[in-house]
C-alpha cells in the first residue's frame, strides 16, 4: 500500500491473503489497524477497565475499537475535535473530551470517581498530550505511549515516579497482520467510518493538500490507480 501503482512486486514472505469480504479501499488500513492492535497488545487492560485514549485521529480510533474488544468497560476519548469525538461515540466510547473547552484531567477524575483511569493511550505525541495521559490514570495505572510527532517530549517525573505509573513504548506493529485481517474480515474493527474519500489519483495533489491544511472532518483519504 502507499506506492501510488496499480501492481508493486512484494516478497511473498510479507505478503498476506485479502479475504474477499475486505475491499481494496479498506484493505489500506491495515497497517493502522495493526499500529493500535499492537499497542493493546502491549497495554495491560483488565476486562472492566476504564481507558483514556488521547487523540482522535486514525489511530487514536483504531485504538478505541481495540481497546473495547480487549475488554474495557469503559473507553474515554479526548482531543480538539468535535467532529472526531462524535466517531469516537458512535465506534464505542462511553464519554468524549473536548481538551480545549474544559480541564481534561478533572473530567477523566469526575467520570472515574476521583480515581483516574486505569490505562491511558497518547496518540498524539506531544508533551502537553503525554502529561495529560500521565495525570490522567490512576496510582499505580499504565499509559502506552503510542503517539511520535516530537522527537522529544517534557514529562511530569515526579508524578511519574510518586504515582508508580508504567510508561510503556509502542512503535508500528509485530506479527498482528492475520489478527487484523480477521478482526476487520468480521466486522469487529470497523475501518469504513474512517475513510474521508477514495478518490483516483490524478486528484491526490489537491487531497495533499487539503490534508496538509487541516481540513475538518478529513481522516483518510485513499487514492485509487
Amino acid at each position: 500500500m502507499g506506492a501510488f501503482a496499480e501492481y508493486v512486486t512484494v516478497p511473498s514472505r510479507i505478503a498476506y491473503h485479502l479475504p474477499d469480504s475486505i475491499p481494496f479501499e479498506q484493505a489500506a488500513l491495515i497497517e493502522a489497524v495493526s499500529v493500535a492492535v499492537h499497542a493493546i497488545t502491549l497495554t495491560p487492560v483488565v476486562p472492566g477497565d476504564t481507558v483514556v485514549i488521547i487523540g482522535a485521529g486514525m489511530i487514536g480510533l483504531l485504538a478505541l475499537q481495540a481497546a473495547v474488544l480487549a475488554g474495557a468497560g469503559k473507553v474515554l476519548v479526548v482531543d480538539v475535535d468535535d467532529t472526531r469525538l462524535e466517531l469516537a461515540r458512535r465506534l464505542g466510547a462511553v464519554e468524549t473530551l473536548i481538551s480545549t473547552k474544559n480541564d481534561p484531567v478533572a473530567a477523566i477524575r469526575h467520570l472515574t470517581s476521583g480515581r483516574g483511569a486505569d490505562v491511558a493511550l497518547e496518540c498524539v505525541g506531544l508533551s502537553s498530550t503525554v502529561n495529560l495521559a500521565i495525570e490522567g490514570v490512576r496510582k499505580g495505572g499504565a499509559v502506552t505511549l503510542v503517539g511520535n510527532i516530537a522527537p522529544a517530549v517534557e514529562l511530569g517525573l515526579q508524578s511519574v515516579v510518586t504515582r508508580q505509573i508504567r510508561l510503556q513504548g509502542s512503535c508500528a506493529s509485530s506479527g498482528e497482520y492475520p489478527t487484523c485481517i480477521e478482526l476487520m474480515s468480521r466486522g469487529a474493527i470497523q475501518v469504513g467510518p474512517l475513510l474521508s474519500a477514495i478518490a483516483p489519483l490524478e486528484e491526490g495533489a489537491e487531497w495533499f493538500r487539503r490534508l496538509y491544511a487541516k481540513e475538518p472532518g478529513l481522516l483518510k483519504v485513499v487514492l485509487r490507480p
